[in-house]
């Protein structure tokens, strides 16, 4: 996996982790699903390079 793209992964996870507990904390149903797209969308991210990395080798 790239050092960038790994960087972008655990960063969009670790902001949607934060957006998503912020959101349940005050109630805001709409900042909770996206802090859980932007999770989704680094999971996406790290599975895709893992798999690019898998057929390299």
């Amino acid at each position: 996996m790239s050092a960038g793209e790994k960087a972008k992964a655990k960063t969009e996870q670790a902001q949607g982790k934060a957006q998503e507990a912020l959101g349940r904390a005050t109630g805001d149903d709409r900042m909770e699903a996206e802090g859980q797209a932007t999770k989704s969308k680094g999971d996406a991210r790290q599975a895709k390079e893992k798999t690019k990395d898998a057929f390299k080798h």
